[in-house]
């Protein structure tokens, strides 16, 4: 029978596994291309997973010792001061590689029980369950985002 966690593990493993291969052959200058200034490349996109991760990291870190701690962020700041838009592609896939494979071994690490605590979030509370649940959906919809035909390339 397989736990939530296991469920979750699997599942970012596989997506893991997958983008490696889909970003293997990735350009550089599609990736770099941005729709309008206002919009995000898909360099950008892959940054905000970085910072994404970052966060989630701190989340479900912090959550297993403190009480209610609140991690929110401003992503457009994070985008922009990060810089995305001017590193180089294979860094970019590989840092957001390393950080979800560190985010696997967190949760694989987790107590059971430690799902049910609470981290705030832009004021709200969310239990560890619901932030990697949610965490993965969100990571799915970037990474579909990514990997759409650009228009305009």
């Amino acid at each position: 029978m397989h736990s939530f966690k296991d469920d979750k593990i699997a599942a970012l493993s596989t997506i893991l596994e997958n983008q490696r291969k889909l970003f293997s052959n990735a350009d550089d200058e599609i990736y770099a291309w941005k729709p309008s200034p206002e919009k995000w490349s898909k360099k950008e996109i892959i940054g905000h997973l970085i910072d994404s991760a970052y966060n989630n990291i701190q989340r479900i870190i912090r959550a297993q010792y403190e009480t209610d701690p609140s991690i929110s962020y401003d992503q457009n700041q994070w985008v922009r001061l990060n810089g995305y838009q001017y590193t180089d592609l294979p860094s970019l896939v590989n840092l957001w590689l390393l950080l979800n494979e560190r985010l696997l071994m967190i949760i694989g690490r987790m107590p059971a029980d430690n799902l049910a605590k609470t981290c705030l979030v832009d004021g709200k509370d969310f239990s560890l369950e619901w932030l990697i649940e949610d965490y993965i959906r969100h990571l799915e919809h970037h990474l579909n985002q990514i990997h759409a035909k650009s228009e305009g390339v």
